[in-house]
């Protein structure tokens, strides 16, 4: 009986075949069968032959742990080719990510990217001194790119890569990634939409210790490297956030810089800056960074009818975002995604299909000069206005 049994159920047919009344559904299989695509909840990845094919240049601890890993959550981008100046490393992260070693390039060869067709765009990540020579090479071998911020030492930097960029033909964005970190855009989304009322201040502050024993920050403490101290590094984060936390550019500012005369770290670059901003609405700023005080990375922009507080506001991961208003404090609810994956999509589709890039090399210049302008403005120790432009008028 039990081997008769199994034989029946082996036997059966795979789906009903009796006659269906017009316009009912299909027969339902009774075994394992193809079925139609399903209603798709998150967006499919592009096919792989399709995908953008990026050179990461610079494998270091930003690059290491944040960028290239989060290529496996990108839908319109892969990581094709490596460029360092050790092949050590470069040949063990190949192995991991499947990068063939035909695509290696150290510093040197760099130019040779030009004759990889698999390589579209480039993507700097090197110390601040560095992203002109590298991006306008890139951009003169024909590829598209993805520079760091800050994008340069000087306006006259960051001048020269726009117009690499353009005499090839090809497209310049700066990674500012909270411009798709999803609570930063969700944040921009209730200033835009009204429900903040009209922005009457933004406050920021960026703060962190600074480790001379971590490869990664000990080029931030030579000026020549690193372009200036706290306020390039962290400190752009709440300048950039006062801008599109407002949606209007300063017409003047004012700074102060304090650096321990007893810190060995801060011979060459300073430590805290407090600055503030005044937009032609009438709004203000009140911004902050440091490499000595506790970790904090805070938005908070105070509106006539509410308020959006970001804290943390640009972590890797792990942000929140708060509305208040007179009835209390709300948590806002916001889907997670992978700012980093979502930044290098956006370049992908601006590649694709032709579209300038929503932080494009003119956002970067326009924070470097409003960097130099800071400093200006805490050496000459009184408000100074600036040009529409970002620079110091006068």
């Amino acid at each position: 009986m039990l081997g008769g049994a199994v034989g029946s159920l082996v036997a059966a047919p795979a789906v009903v075949t009796a006659a269906l009344a017009p316009g009912a559904p299909p027969p339902v299989p009774r075994g394992a069968a193809g079925r139609p695509m399903p209603k798709m909840e998150k967006e499919l990845p592009e096919p792989v032959g399709r995908k953008v094919g990026w050179a990461v240049v610079g494998l270091g601890q930003f690059a290491l742990n944040q960028i290239i890993p989060s290529f496996a959550a990108a839908k319109r981008s892969k990581l094709v080719a490596l460029v360092s100046g050790s092949r050590d490393k470069a040949e063990s992260v190949a192995e991991r990510y499947g990068v063939a070693r035909t695509h290696l390039y150290d510093y040197a060869a760099f130019d040779a990217i030009r004759d990889n067709p698999d390589i579209d765009v480039v993507y700097v990540i090197l110390p601040n001194a560095l992203h002109p020579e590298f991006s306008i090479r890139a951009s003169r071998a024909g590829k598209h790119v993805m520079c760091e911020k800050p994008m340069a030492n000087s306006p006259a930097e960051c001048e020269a890569m726009i117009a690499a960029a353009k005499g090839a033909g090809r497209k310049l964005m700066i990674g500012y990634r909270a411009h798709f970190e999803p609570h930063n855009v969700k944040a921009i989304a209730l200033r835009k939409s009204g429900e903040l009322g009209r922005v009457r201040l933004v406050t920021s502050d960026h703060h962190r210790h600074i480790d001379q024993s971590v490869p990664a920050d000990q080029w931030r403490l030579v000026k020549a490297l690193a372009g200036g101290g706290s306020l390039v590094d962290i400190g752009i984060y709440s300048l950039n956030a006062a801008r599109y936390m407002t949606g209007e550019e300063p017409v003047a500012v004012a700074a102060q810089v304090s650096t321990p005369a007893d810190d060995p770290r801060f011979r060459e670059v300073e430590d805290l800056v407090s600055f503030q901003l005044r937009f032609p609405s009438g709004a203000e700023a009140h911004l902050s960074s440091s490499y000595t005080a506790q970790n904090i990375k805070r938005i908070q922009a105070l509106g006539t009818k509410a308020s959006a507080v970001l804290d943390p506001a640009t972590e890797y991961e792990g942000n929140r975002l708060a509305l208040v208003t007179e009835t209390g404090r709300e948590k806002v609810k916001v889907e997670e995604a992978s700012q980093f994956a979502a930044e290098m999509d956006h370049l992908s589709e601006c590649v694709r299909n032709g579209a300038e890039p929503m932080t494009p090399g003119e956002e970067g210049l326009r924070d470097v000069r409003l960097i130099g302008a800071i400093y200006a403005a805490a050496e000459a120790r009184r408000w100074l206005d600036l040009n529409p432009d970002g620079s110091l008028a006068g």
